[in-house]
């Protein structure tokens, strides 16, 4: 194994002062070994949004049928921008619920249709797989239910141990691994039933994943060959081209260090090293980038 003991360190530079710092823990993993790591590879934290793959695995076989796109905006974390939208209704037609059947909430400084929602195309997902089985669509989201119970038993296969739980912020059930068993997750993703399907729609679409602006997009469009899917409290996982699975966390949280700490991490990925700090004016005064 290649490691550094220290985090990545990332700067948030003003006037050619260090004003905060970022420190990102990582970890890389190939055939179940950990081949590069930087501060704790063992650090735990929440799956969070950077798991839809893994529980969009249940749509795709229960629905064998439905285009890239509409298994793509199950996996995605989305800006609400139009063809995001128009791909989550498509997908509650599909699925033969309607938006009143998605229990998630409002989110601010977004229009107050639950649509909207960023993680609404999960949700319909989910909605879809229990029409499709014949469970329950009310209270889809509770950890009882039996969707969760079989996204809980997917998980704990692919990492190989049973995750704590906890309750994500667009209320379904989430769970807390440490970074090397993410990085792992991911790295076997393709030995599951239905992933082919999965990474093949990611990477086709991946405008619908995020959006204009976001990494997991950028990345995947501007070097085809990768995947990768952010998750809240600046964690960001995906495989690199030869199938080694990675996982990023910033240790407070800040997503805004990821893209620096990428390009750290994988120096073949430069363009992100550096992010424009703007003042109220869209003037640039600072920026972050790796120590």
């Amino acid at each position: 194994m290649a490691g550094r003991a220290e985090p990545l360190r990332i700067e948030v530079r003003r006037g050619g002062t260090v004003e905060s710092v970022h420190r990102v823990h990582a970890a890389l993993v190939r055939d179940g070994e950990l081949m590069q790591s930087a501060g704790d590879p063992g650090l735990v934290t929440f799956f969070r949004s950077s798991a839809k793959p893994i529980q969009a695995l249940q749509l795709v076989r229960a629905r064998p049928d439905l285009d890239d796109r509409l298994i793509a905006i199950a996996c995605a974390s989305h800006r609400a921008e139009p063809a995001q939208i128009e791909a989550v209704r498509d997908l509650l037609a599909a699925g033969g619920v309607t938006e009143d059947d998605l229990e998630v909430g409002l989110q601010e400084g977004r229009p107050p249709e639950r649509i909207y929602h960023n993680c609404s195309g999960k949700h319909a997902g989910m909605l879809a797989v229990c029409h499709a089985r014949g469970w329950p669509t009310a209270g889809y989201r509770l950890p009882d239910h039996p969707l969760q119970q079989a996204i809980l038993a997917e998980v704990t296969e692919g990492a190989g141990r049973t995750p704590a739980t906890g309750t994500d912020h667009c209320s379904v059930v989430t769970f807390a691994l440490p970074l090397d068993r993410m990085a792992d997750v991911f790295s076997r993703l393709d030995e599951r039933e239905g992933s082919d399907r999965i990474l093949a729609a990611m990477r086709a679409h991946p405008d619908l994943i995020g959006g204009a602006g976001s990494l997991d997009t950028e990345l995947m469009q501007s070097h085809p060959g990768w995947l990768a899917k952010g998750g809240a409290e600046g964690l960001f996982c995906g495989i690199t081209p030869d199938g080694a699975g990675f996982a990023l966390k910033c240790e407070d949280g800040a997503f805004r260090a990821l893209g620096p700490a990428l390009a750290s991490y994988f120096p073949g990925l430069g363009e992100f090293a550096r992010v424009p700090i703007e003042n109220s004016r869209g003037e640039e005064v600072g920026e972050v980038v790796p120590e």
